[in-house]
């Protein structure tokens, strides 16, 4: 990073020297003195300008290099902590560590390294233009004030980073359906919806335009204390590094702790066969990772919903490695997965389509044959006799508790219990019979 710095400060210098050089020959040349006279300024001109090329590839080079060496030992050491726990955070404390971890790397990049160079470039212009108090004054309110008041209020952005990440998958992976189904547009408009939500949370207060002022208001003291015009172009010029100083600020770490469990009231009875229903933002997907979080298996693993990179057979084997094939091909009877077993399926499943993806998570889950089964809405993507066959033939196969997130009012007849969920107010559970 102190190389970074060093040809960082050298590059913003030769922009400096530049513009001022660059001045001063312009107003000697509207002298007409002597070419031999202008020979120096005319070389210099040359010289930084080419200097400046090369320094700023150069420090874009050793300070991408320098934060790329530190993420290696950064993210490390906090995998090898992730390692030494004992209990291993859930979903939403990692994404905040990786989050944390993203934004100090960028931060170093995009906010220390910026202002160091710009603080080590504006000292050298003060010691050269004799401590003109406007040019003094400017660059202590650029570098020093306006990024402190530009600083913002924390805030957890994880929930939303969640929900964008999670619309852009669907969107991604589920394109042909939900465009067969007519829904592709409102989704884009939705995940749109989110994005612009984070930005504006990950926003900070932008004080340029008065970074702008602070610039111009010190070059016109300058000019009225009749400071040379290629001193007053020099501090113009280091402003021009310093503004940008007023949008750059460092983000406060997000919290990484477990979220707040939810009330022993609004978690239903594990008991048959119980769907979770209700509009969206209710909470229902919540409300089942908080119970997955609660229960630890006392055998076996949790399946997860992921789709690798390798064959149908080893996906689902995931759920049961020693299964026979009878044990496979019952899974998959009862799932109506039609893929061969050998067949390769794509990085996250992008070789198959949406529907095939669900029935091939769904053949891992009644290959695992658990005592408790949590499914969010697990026939997504396929068309609605299928997705109602497929999970009757599921839920009759469950030997214990299953717990359903679905939006499906027609499926509601194939379970015991249906707990509703609302946004606002107190849930309640009905029979369905």
């Amino acid at each position: 990073m102190r190389l970074a710095v060093l040809v960082g400060v050298l590059a913003e210098l030769a922009g400096v020297g530049l513009t001022a050089t660059a001045t001063w020959l312009v107003m000697r040349a509207a002298e007409h003195p002597p070419v031999h006279a202008l020979t120096v300024a005319i070389v210099a001109v040359r010289t930084l300008a080419l200097a400046k090329g090369v320094l700023r590839y150069l420090e874009r080079l050793t300070g991408h290099r320098a934060v790329l060496g530190e993420a290696v030992e950064l993210r490390g050491r906090v995998y090898d902590d992730l390692v030494r726990r004992r209990h291993v955070p859930s979903a939403t404390a990692l994404t905040r560590i990786v989050t944390n971890v993203d934004q100090h790397l960028d931060a170093r990049l995009r906010t220390t390294l910026p202002w160091l160079t710009a603080a080590f470039a504006g000292a050298v212009v003060v010691v050269v233009s004799g401590f003109s108090w406007p040019l003094v004054t400017g660059l202590l309110v650029t570098l020093v004030l306006l990024p402190r008041l530009a600083l913002r209020t924390p805030r957890d952005l994880t929930p939303l980073r969640a929900k964008l990440t999670e619309q852009t998958t669907a969107l991604v992976h589920g394109r042909e359906e939900l465009i067969a189904c007519g829904l592709f547009d409102a989704r884009v408009a939705e995940a749109a919806q989110t994005a612009r939500a984070l930005s504006r949370g990950e926003r900070t207060r932008d004080l340029t335009p008065v970074a702008i002022a602070v610039q111009f208001g010190a070059a016109l003291l300058m000019l009225a204390q009749h400071e040379p015009a290629w001193l007053v172009m020099a501090a113009v010029a280091t402003f021009e590094i310093t503004i940008p100083l007023a949008a750059l600020t460092r983000p406060t770490p997000e919290p990484t702790g477990e979220p707040e469990p939810l009330r022993p009231r609004e978690i239903p009875q594990l008991r048959g066969k119980t769907a979770v229903v209700g509009p969206s933002g209710a909470g229902k997907t919540t409300l089942l990772n908080a119970l997955a979080r609660e229960l630890e298996p006392s055998a076996g693993a949790l399946a997860d919903a992921h789709v690798f990179h390798t064959t149908v057979r080893t996906n689902v084997l995931l759920a049961k490695p020693g299964a026979t094939q009878a044990e496979l091909d019952r899974a998959a009877q009862i799932a109506e997965l039609d893929l061969d077993w050998d067949r390769v399926v794509g990085e996250r499943g992008e070789e198959i389509s949406g529907g095939q993806r669900q029935r091939l998570v769904l053949t891992r889950s009644v290959l695992a044959h658990p005592e408790v089964l949590l499914l969010d809405e697990p026939t997504e993507g396929l068309d609605p006799e299928q997705a109602d066959r497929v999970l009757r033939k599921v839920l009759d196969d469950c030997r214990g508790t299953a717990l359903v997130v679905t939006h499906r009012e027609e499926q509601l007849g194939l379970f015991d219990h249906v707990h509703h969920r609302r946004p606002i107010g107190d849930d309640d559970v009905g029979r369905v019979g």
